[in-house]
């Protein structure tokens, strides 16, 4: 009889406390992606995408611009990508920027490539901003402006001070030089 009581207050305890997750189709398209199942992957993506969410938009076209498990279409990359900027989807907004600032694909477009890199490092997007202040210390897509490239990358370094402090400094250095 006590062994029976002390099952059923496990199993009570159990029912009560343990509580099952059940994954969706972005998740389950996370894990596919995760194992390299690109094609399962966009075949769970795809879906949400057409229905507006963002991450999955941002997904489909980086398997497009990386031709992972599809043939590499940069053209269907940049539509996908777009959709979830226009979300205001920092990721994708980053991901938009490289595609113009490298031209993959497309013309390059320095210009649009800082359009976007802006938007997303007004997020905070630490990655955006260092390619935005190296916009500006080059002066592509925006006036050249070592000021302005020093404070974006002391805001991505504040961010990711491990990978960015070297970096930062040599950028920095130049803002003191008079010209």
């Amino acid at each position: 009889m006590r062994h029976v009581v002390i099952r059923m207050i496990l199993i009570t305890a159990f029912l009560v406390f343990a509580r099952p997750t059940f994954a969706g189709p972005y998740e389950d398209g996370d894990a596919a992606f995760k194992r390299r199942d690109y094609a399962t992957a966009l075949e769970l993506w795809r879906p949400l995408a057409d229905q507006g969410d963002a991450r999955a938009q941002y997904y489909v076209g980086l398997i497009y611009a990386n031709g992972l498990g599809v043939q590499r279409d940069f053209a269907e990359a940049e539509r996908w990508l777009r959709k979830a900027a226009e979300e205001n989807y920092a990721p994708a907004q980053y991901s938009l920027g490289d595609i113009y600032r490298f031209g993959h694909g497309l013309p390059r477009d320095y210009g649009a490539a800082s359009q976007w890199y802006r938007k997303a490092a007004d997020q905070g997007l630490a990655r955006a901003q260092e390619a935005l202040g190296g916009m500006y210390y080059f002066g592509w897509g925006v006036p050249q402006d070592y000021a302005e490239a020093a404070n974006w990358n002391r805001k991505a370094a504040v961010q990711v001070p491990s990978r960015r402090w070297l970096e930062l400094g040599w950028r920095s250095l130049r803002v003191a030089q008079p010209k």
